[in-house]
């Protein structure tokens, strides 16, 4: 069975940076890309970032490039999701995706 547990959300105040994380098993970590989503209040899922298995491949969303920063660790089967500059749009609940499969997602408010 496929288990994607994230962690690290929380209330920040904006201009902060944040890690999130999301430990997988029950699959072959390390050969598998992986994703984040996040979804806002009242909106619909937002893909966010991509990275190959190996991570020599990043994707990122427009709506984040320069700000988040998709990374993995084969070895403890950890994905992570570095976010800087944090700003009240980018609240929303964090997923990390290995399609079809979910995490049941943590949840980031950015608020002063």
């Amino acid at each position: 069975e496929v288990q994607l547990v994230e962690s690290g959300g929380g209330l920040m105040p904006p201009g902060k940076s944040l890690r999130l994380s999301c430990v997988c098993s029950g699959l072959t970590f390390s050969a598998y890309a992986m994703n984040w989503v996040r979804q806002s209040p009242g909106k619909g899922p937002e893909w966010v970032a991509f990275i190959n298995g190996g991570a020599a491949m990043k994707k990122y969303a427009d709506s984040v490039k320069g700000r988040f920063a998709i990374s993995r660790d084969n070895a403890k089967n950890t994905l992570y999701l570095d976010i800087d500059d944090l700003r009240p749009e980018d609240t929303a609940v964090y997923y990390c995706a290995k399609f079809p499969y979910w995490g049941q997602g943590t949840q980031v408010t950015v608020s002063s």
